[in-house]
């Protein structure tokens, strides 16, 4: 029997497109889960691509939450089956997280539960206006578990992160910018367009310095200043290694526009 595809992904130049189609809101089940496994083991094999763009099928849901349908087999079956099923949610986004790539985010609907774990892997948010973002576990008499309390606080502090996880309450597009856990706002219909855009300006620039950047960003914000300048200092060096770094600085000093190579 033919594997059902809820997750694909296109490439557009140098620019991969991971859509997740599992009707009616593109829940995150097992399917979802290990589709997104391989999709992003694919993307991150494929030398050409630059940025990675996530999104949701249909005009609904970018990813509504989790199977809460199948939470029932997890229940007083002890914690360490719970635990499992929660690290095993959270490799699957980790890996989003880990792409050597920069990741966009389109929410293009309801980004609640899961959705919005997903979309806090990615290094850029951009919603709809009509978006609703959250984390509800909690009126499930849950906690979030695909890392939702880990990243949300690191996004937009402790103590908001605090209120919403306590409140289970979800924002608005608006107000999860002013939040600072979205990047930008656009009209309904407009999220993937606008992300592909962006995508293409970060496309323009040289795919090692945006992967050492991305590298010095993330694993300095997990050390002491101290310690991250010494990372920053360490990538620096790296960077200066490259072919493309010559090409950078021989075409800012001869007044041309640079031809990147990504090596």
């Amino acid at each position: 029997m033919e594997m059902v595809r809820v997750v694909s992904w296109s490439k557009t130049d140098n620019i991969a497109m991971i859509v997740i189609n599992n009707p009616p809101v593109n829940v995150l089940n097992k399917t979802v889960i290990e589709q997104l496994c391989l999709v992003t083991d694919e993307i991150e094999s494929d030398s050409d691509i630059k940025v990675v763009v996530v999104t949701g099928a249909g005009e609904k849901a970018f990813v509504a939450g989790g199977d809460i349908k199948g939470f029932p087999e997890w229940i007083g079956k002890g914690v360490e089956l719970a635990k499992q099923k929660s690290l095993w949610l959270q490799e699957a986004l980790n890996k989003i997280e880990d792409l050597p790539q920069p990741t966009i985010a389109a929410i293009n609907g309801i980004a609640l539960g899961g959705g919005c774990e997903l979309a806090m892997c990615c290094d850029i948010r951009i919603a709809e206006e009509q978006v609703e973002i959250g984390l509800p576990e909690i009126k499930l008499g849950l906690l979030p578990g695909a890392g939702g309390t880990q990243r949300l606080s690191r996004l937009i502090g402790k103590a908001k992160a605090k209120e919403m996880i306590f409140t289970g309450g979800a924002l608005s597009a608006k107000a999860a910018k002013e939040m600072g856990l979205i990047n930008h706002v656009v009209p309904k219909g407009k999220g993937v367009t606008e992300a592909m855009k962006l995508a293409e300006r970060i496309c323009h620039h040289s795919f090692p310095s945006l992967y050492f950047a991305k590298r010095s960003i993330d694993e300095g914000y997990e050390q002491s200043l101290k310690k991250g300048l010494l990372t920053e200092a360490e990538n620096f060096g790296r960077v200066f290694q490259t072919r493309d770094v010559r090409e950078g600085v021989n075409a800012f000093i001869q007044k041309r526009k640079p031809n990147f190579l990504d090596q």
